[in-house]
């Protein structure tokens, strides 16, 4: 190990984190948040434990100053904390097997604000919780990215597609999306990242529509991490980057988690990050090339230094979903079917990946068969179908439906 890097390592270990209890608080909807605080945000593992059932959460680079132990009501048994080696491990102790949600973290005036959010339910059988995908849309507010034929702009463009990627996971069970921007909004790269963890996610989807000064280059492309990129396409993109990052790190708060000296302290957990990034990148790559509509621009997952892919830890992907400088992109991306057509692939492809690659404890494990969906309002059965990449008649015959009309609330067995 090189002296700077030994350096690097030493200074992150050595920036004090301290955790304190606040309070459990009994919310409206059922649900109970036990509440911490933090002096900055953390990198969390959090796993489940049975025979008696627990909920474990690992604070890295932390402590606390005396060792918890709070006893309380129904469903929790026992609340825990203390400090091992370089991290604080806290437990709750539990009666029933609950639905539990991935530490969430609010930055306040006050520092960081940890939520560990669980609710009951007398149906689990099982110790359960949501996959949590991060959609950030790319570009936004003052940065609108690319400008295609009559002003037609990537940051509209990337919204526009990661609206219908939410709709798609937010009704499908077992799922939970978080936007990093559900409107025209200004979002730093730093932040965008950086807000993904604070949400608790699982895997990051950065999605845009980019431009070149060629307007015959087009098709669509999936990129993971680099520090190197893998062509000349590539390093054209993240060139464009590399003016705001310099700014967006001199932002850094300090309690923001500082990922690029977390790459030194936890090498490992980076290199299996990239690793499954380009699984995850290969899975939805996969869909794009089934998509009669999108044209492929390379066939294999690209390498590109982009900034919004930094994070140590969670998989993370960029699809750029063609060039809107390419009329014939810019006329399929304008367009609500071809816009819909990118959401299903990318929607498949995460499926995939961890129907492939399950988290233990939600519904993907035990490879289901078949898709849970919640109608809403408005929907019909031709396009839940084209979401899903299904027919009409296959929802039909398996659901019973006999051609019956839907309704909003019901649930359609989907099998893809």
């Amino acid at each position: 190990m090189n002296k700077f890097l030994l350096i690097l390592i030493l200074s992150l270990a050595a920036q004090s984190n301290e955790l304190v209890f606040k309070e459990i608080k009994q919310v409206s909807d059922g649900s109970i948040n036990v509440l911490f605080g933090l002096e900055k945000v953390s990198y969390i593992n959090s796993y489940t434990l049975q025979n008696p059932s627990r909920l474990v959460f690992e604070i890295n680079q932390s402590n606390v100053k005396a060792p918890i132990d709070e006893i309380y009501n129904y469903p929790i048994r026992k609340i825990r904390a203390s400090n091992e080696e370089d991290k604080t491990r806290i437990v709750i102790d539990l009666y029933d097997f609950v639905y539990w949600w991935k530490p969430t973290q609010l930055q306040t005036d006050e520092g960081v604000l940890l939520n560990l959010k669980l609710k009951t339910d007398r149906n689990l059988k099982a110790m359960t919780r949501d996959i949590v995908v991060a959609i950030d849309a790319g570009h936004g507010g003052k940065y609108p990215g690319a400008v295609g034929p009559n002003n037609i702009l990537e940051k509209d463009v990337t919204l526009l597609i990661s609206k219908e990627l939410e709709r798609t996971l937010r009704d499908t069970n077992g799922y939970k999306p978080v936007m990093i921007r559900s409107g025209d909004e200004t979002i730093g790269l730093n932040d965008r990242f950086q807000n993904a963890r604070k949400m608790g996610a699982d895997i990051f989807i950065s999605i845009h529509a980019d431009g070149f000064r060629l307007s015959s280059v087009k098709g669509a492309s999936v990129f993971i991490w680099s520090d190197e990129a893998s062509s000349t396409i590539a390093r054209n993109l993240s060139e464009k980057q590399r003016k705001r990052i310099q700014a967006d790190i001199n932002n850094l708060q300090p309690s923001d988690f500082n990922e690029d000296l977390a790459r030194a302290l936890y090498p490992k957990i980076y290199e299996n990050k990239i690793s499954q990034s380009k699984i995850l990148g290969t899975k939805i790559l996969d869909q794009l090339k089934r998509d009669p509509y999108t044209k492929i621009h390379k066939k294999n997952v690209e390498f590109a230094d982009f900034r919004v892919l930094k994070s140590i830890d969670i998989p993370s992907v960029l699809v750029e979903s063609g060039f809107i400088t390419n009329p014939e992109d810019a006329q399929r991306l304008k367009g609500k079917p071809g816009r819909r057509m990118i959401a299903r692939s990318i929607f498949l492809g995460i499926h995939n990946y961890f129907l492939e690659n399950p988290i233990i404890g939600t519904i993907v494990e035990n490879n289901p068969e078949f898709l849970s969906y919640k109608i809403q309002k408005g929907d019909v059965l031709s396009e839940i179908a084209i979401r899903f990449g299904v027919s009409v008649e296959s929802i039909d015959k398996n659901n019973n439906l006999n051609n019956k009309p839907i309704y909003p609330g019901q649930i359609l067995k989907i099998y893809i």
